[in-house]
């Protein structure tokens, strides 16, 4: 009897214990559970100033798919600010993003727009060429890449969206149109859309239409349009706004569809608590892509539901939209799957074939089934090939970048990441060597003297006594700079 119950209890610790290490597996680290202190992110030289901002980390565990957590972006409208408006502070719930992201166990980022866009703290929406590496959009970017690339937060790239209302309801179309690798899915409250000017937000311009939004829409996306086909995007007004006009939000919703491509079928109106209307559409496929929300007798304002601010463009009296807004993405996410990990195959072998002062040339071992490889140069996506090889361009002399690659498949969608490889382009520097004695060395200004000893200039290198007895190579490697040995 004593056997078999030993036998027993063996078995359930083996049980938990198997059971505790599949649950790691898949457990993201839990966070304070606290809105952060105020952070500085990165520098905008286009705009001036740094990125400032705030993030939430969920003290619970994520309940979105793949057991890693989904990430927000949200920004603020003109005049707002992200510690005033969006996040919970003294006087309110802010955007109402807090509980949403407790609900799902995700990560909520809060930046403030840097500068003083359009002389009212605005979101640079209204640029007719943004870029992916510098100005608003580049910051941004960076931001976002900064917590994916972070494994303590266990993000899924897949699983990434942004919100925002005025001019940051036309930024989250600027970003889900310039960067749908980056967003699975957007979420646009009262926003202009792209292609207009400030000078149009009461109104839209006569001859400008979905089609007008959607082309300018892929122009931006270039390379990266084929991700198109597995975002989601949505948008919501008020019928009593008077300071962007409220047909913008069915026009940027029926420009993604044009952009998505394909047919697609208008769904029943639906009835949202708190005074909303929905219209939803589903594609050729029957996926739920986009919803079109009017809120009766709103203003300009972020409904944020029960619990958010009532002030200064918040709205706490109607819809709750982050509740809605996160529902929809986490159902009709199509990129992210319920198994373990991200889907595709990681690429392996990356290594660098050549470089030039301005190019660094890449080639990795093909994965079976991809059709095509996305190229990260320092975290960001700068290119796409058909072909295990590329060639960057436009680097500058002397630098050094980071590079991984990611593999591409129409049915299980991009990879995660590969090993990154770091690769200094050349200085257009040609190395010299020279054998001489220590004394030599530092007679002819390539050593110094220290106490009787020469250090090699530049690389500061002991390199024995400072007499005519001691003899070493000196390499230039650099311009007044020498290393001990020959030239690599």
């Amino acid at each position: 009897m004593l056997r078999q119950r030993w036998r027993y209890y063996a078995v359930v610790l083996f049980v938990l214990v198997a059971m505790q290490g599949s649950f790691s597996l898949h457990a993201a680290t839990a966070g304070p559970g606290t809105w952060s202190s105020q952070q500085t992110w990165a520098s905008d030289t286009v705009n001036g100033g740094n990125l400032t901002g705030y993030f939430y980390w969920p003290a619970r565990q994520p309940t979105t798919p793949n057991g890693m957590r989904a990430l927000v972006l949200v920004l603020h409208g003109c005049s707002q600010t992200a510690s005033g408006d969006v996040i919970d502070n003294s006087s309110g719930g802010g955007f109402n993003w807090k509980s949403v992201a407790d609900q799902y166990g995700a990560i909520i980022l809060a930046p403030n727009a840097t500068g003083n866009v359009y002389s009212s703290h605005c979101w640079d929406y209204a640029n007719a060429s943004p870029s992916r590496t510098s100005g608003h959009v580049g910051v941004l970017l960076d931001l976002v890449n900064r917590f994916v690339s972070n494994s303590q937060y266990a993000i899924d790239p897949n699983q990434v969206y942004v919100a925002g209302l005025s001019s940051g309801g036309g930024m989250t179309m600027v970003l889900g149109c310039i960067a749908p690798d980056t967003f699975a899915g957007v979420g646009i409250n009262a926003g202009p859309t792209p292609g207009t000017t400030t000078m149009q937000i009461g109104y839209v311009p006569a001859g400008y239409t979905a089609t007008t939004a959607a082309n300018q829409c892929k122009r931006w996306a270039a390379s990266n349009a084929d991700k198109f086909s597995s975002q989601v995007a949505g948008a919501v007004w008020g019928t009593s706004d008077y300071t962007v006009a409220p047909a913008y939000g069915p026009l940027a919703a029926a420009a993604f569809r044009q952009i998505y491509g394909g047919s697609f079928t208008e769904g029943s109106q639906v009835s949202v608590t708190g005074g909303g209307t929905n219209t939803p559409y589903m594609d050729g496929n029957g996926k739920l892509r986009t919803h079109e929300i009017s809120v009766a007798g709103m203003a300009h304002a972020w409904p944020a539901g029960t619990g958010g601010n009532n002030t200064h463009y918040v709205d706490a009296t109607r819809i709750n939209y982050p509740i809605f807004l996160m529902d929809f993405w986490v159902k009709n996410n199509l990129r992210a799957g319920s198994g373990m990990g991200q889907p595709g195959t990681v690429p392996i072998g990356l290594a660098v074939s050549g470089t030039t002062e301005t190019t660094v040339t890449l080639s990795w071992n093909a994965v079976a089934n991809a059709n095509n490889y996305g190229i990260y140069r320092n975290g960001i996506k700068v290119a796409s090939t058909r072909s295990p090889g590329y060639t960057d361009t436009g680097l500058i002399a002397g630098a050094t970048y980071s590079y991984s690659v990611t593999a591409i498949d129409a049915t299980a969608g991009e990879s995660q990441q590969s090993a990154a490889i770091s690769v200094t382009t050349k200085t257009g520097f040609a190395c010299t060597s020279t054998t001489t004695t220590n004394y030599a060395h530092v007679q002819a200004g390539r050593a110094h003297d220290v106490g009787g000893f020469a250090y090699a200039n530049g690389s500061n290198q002991n390199m024995g006594l400072n007499n005519l007895f001691y003899t070493n190579t000196l390499a230039e490697t650099a311009a007044a700079y020498y290393i001990l040995g020959n030239c690599p």
